[in-house]
């Protein structure tokens, strides 16, 4: 086909006649069990029907032909009557140069000659003419490619770049050729073009699909405190320290291995199940309709938009998916022609007064322009990536992939900016202070050493570089950033398992601080197992007739049906009347998914050559929608209101014949509660998480839900969120506080409910699974899609369950608890262990100017970390209550347990004073007795901050955390017998006959001594953790009301800017009252 196009001048294409020998409508496809197997239908029903079909359809092909002449004759005016206008509006120069718009080119003429598709493809060569011709993409592949470069220095590093056919690197991303956006819409793009566009312009994904391990590994070696363990390994290596030094270089290799290992192996794990649920999307590949995986789309690529889905990519909207033929798009577009010709005074991107007929599709824009009502897409219109489309089906070209989407574009512009979220600012402030500490206590070592003459780098043992050494090892927790990721990971993995996928490694922490979840009511309340009981029909109506509307007004597509179309076809098995009515000639021409706004379903479809509409929907809208006589309105109410107190939820049927539409009456159905749902929020309540039913239900049948399960009666119409009436502020945050449900909601109101429990201070976490869910998600301290949820739903919940049930979510709680548990357990150990070294050492530097000697300490940091890493297998309980960081309650507990050790430390110390050594021990090293009781009490401490202090039952340890701690225990006790590393020959203050060894009664005494140190601080951390005050100290205040706060922000989304024009063309603006039409 030639470039040059009808349209080009601004005349649409000419309609070229369909000369088919069946209609445009698609027949109803007879449905079919979801075993694969058709209904009941009477044999040879479909040859009468064939023929009385041949028959009209040999009727409609000469009604066609008639039409087809009088398109041509009024086509032909038109082209005068636009040659005329052309003629008076363009200058004599511009008609010099110009071709007449009416006449075809000599391409075309030849193009399309004899061979000229007059047939059943007319009407789609029309619109490829209006769309242009897939061209190669040779002619337009400027031989740029995608490649990994390495970085020289750092060859670990790899990053993807763009470089053109001479090898050269290119900075700026070519743009798509104008060929590659020329797909025909039934063919799309080949399989052989594929990997040429990807090739060019990488896959359909803003971040690279994998990670390098070895990067990965290397960052376990940066931060604040992993900074200051490199000093130390610098400042051992200038003493010429060589075991510190290696032995410190094995600590920090250690907790780097270790924490990279688990963290990869959770993320192995974690990755399995997203590639379960990655985003796929519909395209058409060499003229076949087929699912990939969204990363795997290229540019010119034609893709299957529908309700529910993430939009994969930038793209621009061709026809509705019902327009088989193009026949509508065809003749939009000519519209939009004809409107935009007549509108030219208009600028450019203003596209007022031009007809762009109906919207095909409509999306949630509000990521991108925090609008927050969906966006009506008209044929031309654009669709952006990672939006959601709320309803309707659609071809979309796609024009730009991820990187080069408008989404893409600004994530470029924000890489690398810190999403590491609440918890690492809380490790990261305390790695911070106990930096400070560090360098308090060094320079005060320092400043007391000048007064007592201690050089700085002399003796080899006692000096003021050694001691700095000492300190930069025992104060700081070398090992809090492996421990805490290993502990996370492990958590992540866990929760894997149990079918809970965490896409952030914070929302762990979120969801073990919730006391509000506000759950969605089918399929996670309830046991999504619908089914329709003895339906009510009005006077007059068969109930097999009504039957088969209701199947009428549902989708066809058997392979994606959502709960409420596949009862109303599986229930057809027990209506063979119903049945026989859909077989009877029935087909489908235009078919509405469910619209949240309009609550209803519609159908387009004929029978006989007779147009009808089948609509069903919320019982509501149906009767808004026929508009009955008030008696028959009455019962209608009447007869819904008896279901919904039953518990049944309503569908109203309806069927629309020669423009009236006509009532056929009410499907009743019945959801039933989950076997475990009653229990399960009795354990959520136990848990001190309250939880709120939030349903599109209505009010009697959420009534009448709650009853079954216990969850109150305090169950409200959702309108009175917004209207509200003359509630104040405050008292509106009051009342959903207090309520134990809303019903009848739509997707502002969750987000509104999910506001102002956050107002109140709450943490709350939100259930969906619709794309409408997806604000109220993204607004939740913790967004959980449920299973089934639509892809942009997942995208944007912090957490995706794969299994069904709010005892799932329940569970994921009570593990989300123990791994907080686990972590905050780690680090009132691991304080606690920095301020019983700082503390002993700078008293023992100052008064005796002597410490543990540096090859010890070393140890001593080794050994706990080893055993503690254990921890994020431990068997920790799960909290009673919501549990969140309360610092200043974790540090007073730390530095009192800490100098408990400290003093435990000095009483040994004191011993060694006495005369034969006192009573713990008769002969032995300073150094080796000092390292063994720091060793015992040090690795017994976690037992003492793994109790969690009455906040939840005490459980047993793990195996795994008492293997450890006891093999390093054993290696200890080792060190302490056999004088290693002890320095025995330099050491005379108690005469050690056996060469430095220390005899095995004073090691039983040390660990008799080391047990009674732990107990001490086990009965002190009991009686800390039960003290009301220190209770309260740090935590987050919930239900804390600010009345006026409240009332001013009520008041301003009552109130709605107005922007008008007076008739002058000045600019006005004024506050509009927002009025609920149900408080009238």
């Amino acid at each position: 086909m030639s470039n040059t196009e009808s349209g080009q001048h601004g005349l649409p294409p000419p309609i070229v006649a369909a000369d088919r020998a069946y209609t445009q409508e698609t027949p109803f496809t007879q449905p079919t069990h979801y075993d694969g197997t058709e209904y009941n239908a009477e044999p040879g029903a479909t040859n009468v029907h064939y023929e009385q079909l041949q028959q009209q359809q040999q009727y409609d092909a000469a009604q066609q032909q008639a039409a087809y002449e009088q398109q041509q004759r009024e086509y032909a005016a038109q082209q005068q009557q636009y040659a005329a206008q052309q003629q008076q509006q363009q200058q004599p120069q511009q008609q010099q140069t110009e071709k007449p718009a009416e006449q075809p080119t000599e391409g075309q003429e030849e193009e399309f000659g004899e061979d000229a598709p007059q047939d059943e493809y007319g009407q789609l060569v029309a619109f490829i003419r209006a769309q242009k011709k897939s061209g190669g993409d040779d002619e337009e592949d400027d031989g740029t490619r995608i490649v990994k470069k390495r970085n020289w220095l750092m060859p670990w590093k790899v990053r993807e770049i763009r470089v053109n056919k001479n090898g050269e690197e290119e900075t700026v991303a070519p743009k798509v050729p104008e060929s590659w956006l020329e797909t025909d819409v039934f063919q799309g793009v080949s399989e052989s073009d594929v990997a040429r566009r990807r090739a060019q312009f990488g896959y359909n994904e803003l971040e690279s699909p994998h990670e390098n391990m070895f990067l990965k590994f290397i960052g376990f070696f940066r931060g604040p405190i992993l900074y200051v363990m490199e000093l130390a390994v610098a400042l051992a290596g200038g003493l010429r320290d060589w075991i510190d030094l290696g032995v410190i270089c094995a600590i920090l290799l250690l907790n780097a291995f270790v924490g990279w290992y688990q963290e990869k192996q959770a993320g192995d794990i974690v990755a399995q199940l997203k590639a379960g649920i990655a985003l796929k999307t519909t395209v058409i590949r060499d003229g076949q309709e087929r699912e990939i995986e969204a990363r795997d789309l290229v540019p010119g690529d034609i893709v299957v938009v529908e309700d529910g889905m993430t939009v994969p990519c930038d793209g621009k909207v061709l026809a509705s998916y019902d327009d088989k033929d193009l026949s509508e798009a065809t003749k939009i577009r000519q519209r939009m022609e004809e409107t935009k010709h007549g509108n030219e005074d208009a600028e450019d991107d203003d596209d007022t007064g031009i007809d762009k007929g109906p919207a095909i599709i409509a999306c949630d824009q509000s990521a991108i322009t925090g609008e927050s009502l969906a966006v009506d897409k008209h044929i031309g219109d654009k669709v952006f990536y990672t939006t959601g489309c709320k309803r309707g089906k659609a071809y979309v070209l796609c024009t730009e992939c991820a990187k080069q989407s408008f989404v893409g574009k600004t994530a470029a512009l924000v890489t690398g900016g810190d999403g590491g979220g609440h918890f690492q600012k809380v490790m990261g402030l305390i790695g911070t202070t106990l930096l400070i500490l560090v360098i308090v206590f060094v320079l005060v070592i320092w400043f007391a050493g000048f007064f007592r003459n201690v050089e700085i780098a002399r003796p080899k043992e006692n000096n003021l570089l050694v001691y700095t050494l000492i300190f930069l090892i025992i104060g700081v927790p070398v090992g809090l950033p492996c421990v805490t990721t290993t502990t996370m990971a492990v958590g992540a993995a866990y929760l894997a398992k149990r079918e809970a996928i965490v896409q952030k490694l914070t929302a762990i922490e979120s969801l073990a601080g919730v006391d509000v979840l506000c759950s969605d009511k089918t399929g996670t309340l309830t046991a999504n197992k619908l089914s329709i009981h003895e339906p009510f029909t009005s006077e007059g109506v068969d109930v097999n007739f009504m039957m088969a509307v209701a199947a009428l007004a549902s989708s066809h597509n058997i392979k994606s049906l959502d709960p409420i179309d596949k009862v109303t076809l599986t229930t057809l098995k027990d209506y063979p009347g119903a049945q026989e009515e859909l077989a009877s000639g029935w087909s489908t021409k235009r078919f509405t998914p469910f619209d949240p706004v309009s609550k209803r379903i519609t159908a387009e479809v004929s029978k006989d050559g007779k147009d009808y509409v089948a609509a069903k929907g919320a019982p509501n809208a149906i009767l808004k929608l026929c508009a009955p006589p008030q008696d028959i309105a009455s019962q209608y109410r009447k007869v819904a209101g008896d279901f919904a107190s039953r518990g049944f939820r309503s569908l109203g049927v309806a069927i629309n014949e020669d423009g009236k539409w006509r009532l056929l009456g009410l499907l009743p159905m019945f959801d039933p509660p989950r076997a475990d749902t009653a229990a399960t929020i009795a354990e959520a309540q136990s848990l001190g998480v309250t939880v709120k039913m939030l349903t599109g239900d209505a009010v009697a049948i959420a009534k009448e839900t709650c009853k079954m399960l216990s969850l109150g009666t305090k169950v409200y119409d959702s309108q009175r969120l917004i209207g509200s009436g003359g509630m104040a502020g405050s008292a509106i945050h009051d009342f959903v506080e207090a309520a134990d449900g809303f019903a009848e909601v739509f997707p502002e109101h969750k987000y509104q409910v999910v506001e102002i429990l956050q107002n109140r201070g709450h943490l709350t976490a939100m259930t969906g699974d619709g794309v409408n869910d997806a604000p109220s998600l993204k607004k939740a301290d913790c967004g959980i899609a449920v299973e089934g949820a639509s892809d942009a739903a997942r995208s944007a919940a912090d957490v995706v369950f794969l299994d069904e049930g709010l005892s799932t979510i329940i569970t994921s709680i009570k593990v989300a608890r123990q791994i907080f548990h686990r972590m905050k357990a780690y680090i009132q150990y691991r304080i606690s262990l920095c301020i019983h070294l700082e503390i002993y050492l700078l008293l023992s530097i100052i008064i005796l100017n002597e410490s543990i000697r540096a090859n010890l300490i070393v140890f001593i940091a080794l050994f706990a970390d080893v055993a503690t890493i254990a921890i994020a297998y431990d068997n920790a309980p799960a909290a009673h209550q919501p549990v969140e960081w309360q610092l200043p309650k974790i540090w007073i507990i730390s530095v009192i347990l800490g100098l408990i050790l400290a003093g435990g430390t000095w009483i040994v110390r004191g011993t060694l004073f006495l005369n034969g050594g006192g009573i713990i021990q008769n002969f032995g090293n300073t150094q080796e007795i000092l390292y063994l009781e720091v060793a015992l009490t040090e690795n017994w401490l976690i037992f003492v901050t793994r109790l969690g202090g009455g906040e939840s039952e005490i459980t047993l340890p793990s195996w795994e955390l008492v293997a450890a701690v006891g093999v390093v225990d054993i290696i200890a006790t080792l060190f302490c017998l056999f004088g290693w590393l002890s320095g025995a020959e330099r050491r005379n203050h108690i005469t050690a006959p056996m060469g430095g060894w220390t005899d095995i009664v004073t090691i039983v005494r040390v660990w008799a001594f080391s047990f009674g140190v732990i107990v001490v601080c086990a009965l002190v951390y009991y009686v800390l953790c039960r003290i009301p005050a220190l209770d309260n100290i740090g935590r987050r205040q919930r239900s804390v009301k600010n009345e006026a706060v409240e009332d001013f922000f009520t008041n301003l989304q009552r109130l709605t800017l107005v922007h008008e024009k007076a008739e002058e063309g000045k600019n006005v603006y004024a506050f509009e009252t927002r009025v609920d039409v149900n408080d009238e």
